[in-house]
């Protein structure tokens, strides 16, 4: 299988934003992936929409394709790129998704431009994290993210050594598909014996910083959302155990502050596989489409 997408390109003042679109439906959606993530990860979702449908899946700045494009990083940023996008390509109202980060860049977009962009669709991301008073966020991200940021700074010497690098994941070793290998293909640039990720560390170190202390800022975004959104949740995390990223207890929190987002757990799924497993997308595909848009 490979990656059966259009490739589009933006041009932004400094520098191109790469986007991925399947189908031609005259239905959009636009998505947004998480923290070292890339437009790819999309692609299980983008095929269990309806052909009424397209999926436009950006690389976020200093990720996939979109590594090349400079600081400042951050979710500013990332919003603004995100409209830059909508608009060069002339979406109308599109569905906005994301998962894990994409979750909190979709629900700042949401609530600062809600005339430009229409549902809102969080997959696993979106909830402000519980982080100790004073904590190094550096720590915590290195902690929490494991496996992921430690790639960034490793060459490996084939394209197979990537892929044995990710089955040993706890979270995909039992789950292991031809998408997630398209999806770790696309992430890889240089030349052997020394491939490495496309991810910029800085910017998934950016991100991380801001999301982790984001409470107040992605707090009001959920209290002042101008339409009914919901939040997809996994019951497993970012290394395949309970409890998820965001548990049923922070759900509930969120919920007695902003009434119009509802929550849904996907039983059977963990961060990863709730997009990469065909069918955990296929529900995410189907919360697209039934996304509110008024």
């Amino acid at each position: 299988m490979t990656l059966d997408h259009e490739e589009l390109d933006v041009p932004l003042p400094d520098g191109t934003l790469r986007v991925l679109r399947w189908g031609r439906g005259g239905q959009a959606a636009l998505a947004v992936h998480g923290i070292t993530a890339s437009a790819a990860a999309w692609q299980p979702v983008a095929r269990a929409l309806p052909a009424d449908w397209s999926l436009f899946a950006v690389d976020l700045r200093g990720r996939g394709h979109s590594a090349g494009l400079p600081a400042p990083y951050g979710f500013d940023q990332h919003v603004a790129d995100l409209v830059a996008a909508a608009d060069t390509l002339r979406l109308d109202r599109p569905v906005l998704a994301g998962h894990s980060l994409g979750g909190y860049v979709a629900l700042l977009a949401a609530t600062r431009h809600p005339d430009r962009f229409g549902g809102l669709l969080l997959v696993d991301g979106g909830l402000p994290l519980p982080v100790p008073d004073g904590a190094d966020l550096d720590v915590v991200l290195d902690m929490s993210l494991g496996p992921a940021l430690a790639r960034l700074r490793e060459t490996f010497p084939s394209t197979t050594a990537y892929f044995d690098f990710w089955r040993a994941h706890p979270a995909l070793k039992d789950a292991w598909n031809a998408d997630i290998e398209d999806y770790l293909r696309y992430d890889l640039t240089g030349a052997a014996p020394a491939l490495r990720s496309r991810v910029v560390e800085e910017a998934a170190r950016t991100d991380g910083r801001e999301l982790l202390g984001g409470t107040a800022t992605f707090g009001a975004a959920l209290r002042a959302l101008p339409r009914p959104a919901r939040l997809l949740t996994a019951p497993a995390g970012l290394f395949g155990e309970p409890p998820g990223m965001q548990p049923p207890q922070l759900c509930a929190a969120w919920q007695a502050q902003a009434p119009l987002l509802s929550t849904e757990a996907v039983p059977g799924c963990n961060h990863y596989t709730l997009v990469l497993d065909p069918a955990h997308a296929a529900t995410v595909a189907a919360r697209i489409t039934q996304a509110p848009v008024a």
